[in-house]
């Protein structure tokens, strides 16, 4: 039976039961046999990369999904929406009225998987280290506002903060802040290669062929203590090349599921469809597209350049001409459904108009057409991305304004190039680590940003941050949060484009997959069992 199933976050809870009992027994695979799940994500050990699998480096939504499953943190996300929950903690909580010491208790006996205890000693191992190596990725700034790590005894750890932090708790649950043995990750190296050691819910064995991870196994972990009840023993995620090859794959039973990234086609296809053994589930997404500046670069240091291309794309175009109802245009950072969103960028610019582009430019003095080359990666968000750039590149050119060619790289080479600056203009994605608008502001606009972005503006990293995070009722932090979305209009360091849903299609005998992902596209693996096909 082919079917597609809505999921809202509200009534989750009430849908996975139903897609349970449409597929059979809900009671989880326990016969060994392997659930199969497919993605594009690519895995690779480069020279510019070589420890992708560390949480001291790790930062894209592929990595994070692997450690997600073998790594243990303090905190984790609950699989609806909501406040982050303890995992490797038994408790945790703010212990002063300004939210600047942060204090957690361990669960007791807890184990890596290799049997070796944990304690506090570990945790505060574990974060010193990702704030000291300082990886080029830009993840150890989600640990920025920590100023020292403190243990009592065994069990008691103790974040003294620089400033205050009401998102800090959120931190606490992304890998970055995972729980690593010394015996495995050096102090002030990091990891090599595809092995990843934790207290997890699983352990990983990693397949590999020239340094790339193509195929990793998931086996549950008998000392595993935390929230997690894993409806499976053992799961597979398989890496495939492109979207058809993982739909074909689906198709012949090789998988049991495919996540991210299916192209639209699919996506149609599986939706309209009767009959089969297929089923689809769409849940709201917070994944954003958008175009980044290098603002050092001579073609688009001129702020007029920049808003004179925010005012001429068209994002209505060129999401009903790629993605339809998959996705929808964005004028902000910061997603619709997030407390705090403004749409800033339409409040500014409106609807698309060359002749106030043209204005734009002529103020400036800036001779047109502008010349410069949109980048964007082949692999890394889907098959669709270089239809994408190619209405990108109409519209700009077709305004007369601008002279744009389009240039695409995999990620292996697209990643490296673009922390080294080497694009004036380049397309990247944004799954966040946490359902907060501050983790769609501070990880580009703060000092140390995961982008290396040369922008800088002192009101945004030295007020209005700040202000911000001091905010434990995220809706009195808006006003703040206003703020900097409509100076980021202004300014254009970033261009946001469209915000996607998510959805995952599923063979009619797994149980769970409404919940295989969460609203962060964060992959819940245990979440999946295998019933009866029906």
């Amino acid at each position: 039976m082919n079917r597609k199933t809505l999921v809202l976050p509200a009534v989750a809870g009430l849908l996975a039961p139903l897609l349970a009992a449409c597929g059979g027994s809900g009671s989880g695979s326990k016969s060994g046999d392997a659930i199969v799940v497919g993605t594009t994500d690519r895995f690779t050990a480069s020279k510019d990369a070589p420890a992708p699998l560390d949480p001291a480096y790790a930062y894209d939504v592929g990595t994070w999904n692997i450690l997600r499953q073998t790594v243990q943190t303090l905190m984790i996300q609950p699989k609806g929406d909501g406040e982050p929950v303890p995992e490797a903690a038994e408790k945790c909580g703010f212990t002063d009225s300004g939210n600047e010491r942060y204090a957690c208790t361990l669960r007791q006996g807890l184990k890596f998987a290799s049997g070796d205890p944990i304690t506090a000693a570990d945790v505060k191992y574990s974060i010193d280290r990702a704030r000291a190596i300082k990886a080029d990725s830009g993840v150890f700034a989600l640990l920025s506002t920590i100023d020292t790590v403190e243990t009592q005894g065994d069990r008691e750890v103790i974040f003294h903060l620089k400033t205050a932090d009401a998102t800090f708790p959120f931190k606490l649950s992304t890998p970055v802040a995972g729980i690593v043995n010394p015996k495995d990750y050096e102090k002030n190296k990091l990891r090599d290669g595809f092995q990843v050691d934790g207290s997890g819910p699983y352990t990983m064995k990693a397949d590999v062929k020239n340094d790339e991870l193509v195929d990793a196994v998931f086996t549950k972990n008998p000392n595993y203590k935390g929230t997690l009840k894993l409806n499976n023993d053992k799961v597979e995620i398989r890496s495939f090349a492109d979207a058809d090859a993982m739909g074909a794959a689906l198709d012949k039973g090789d998988i049991d599921l495919m996540t991210r990234t299916m192209s639209p086609e699919q996506i149609r296809k599986l939706s309209n469809a009767s009959g089969g053994n297929v089923d689809i589930v769409e849940m709201p997404g917070l994944e954003i597209r958008y175009l980044a500046f290098n603002t050092n670069a001579p073609t688009v240091k001129t702020k007029a350049v920049r808003q004179a291309m925010a005012q001429i794309v068209n994002r209505s175009e060129l999401v009903s001409q790629v993605y339809g109802s998959q996705a929808e245009p964005l004028y902000s950072l910061v997603p619709a459904t997030i407390t705090g969103h403004s749409n800033s960028f339409f409040n500014k610019y409106g609807d698309p108009s060359v002749t106030k582009a043209r204005s734009l430019l002529a103020k400036a003095n800036i001779t047109t057409p502008v010349k410069l080359t949109l980048h964007y990666t082949t692999d890394h968000y889907g098959s669709a991305t270089k239809k994408e750039f190619e209405i990108l590149q109409k519209q700009l050119n077709a305004s007369g304004l601008f002279d744009v060619s389009i240039a695409g790289e995999p990620w292996s080479a697209f990643r490296p190039a673009q922390q080294k600056g080497s694009y004036e203009v380049y397309g990247m994605g944004w799954f966040p680590d946490f359902p907060d608008a501050d983790n769609y502001l501070a990880p580009f606009l703060d000092k140390d940003n995961f982008l290396g972005s040369p922008y800088a503006n002192s009101e945004i990293r030295g007020t209005l941050i700040p202000q911000s995070r001091r905010e434990a009722d995220r809706l009195s932090a808006s006003s703040s949060l206003t703020s900097i979305q409509d100076i980021v209009a202004t300014d254009v360091p970033v261009l946001p484009l469209w915000q996607g849903k998510q959805y995952v299609a599923a063979r009619d005998d797994i149980t769970g997959a409404a919940y295989a992902l969460n609203s962060s596209a964060t992959l819940q693996l245990w979440e999946l069992g295998r019933g009866v096909s029906g």
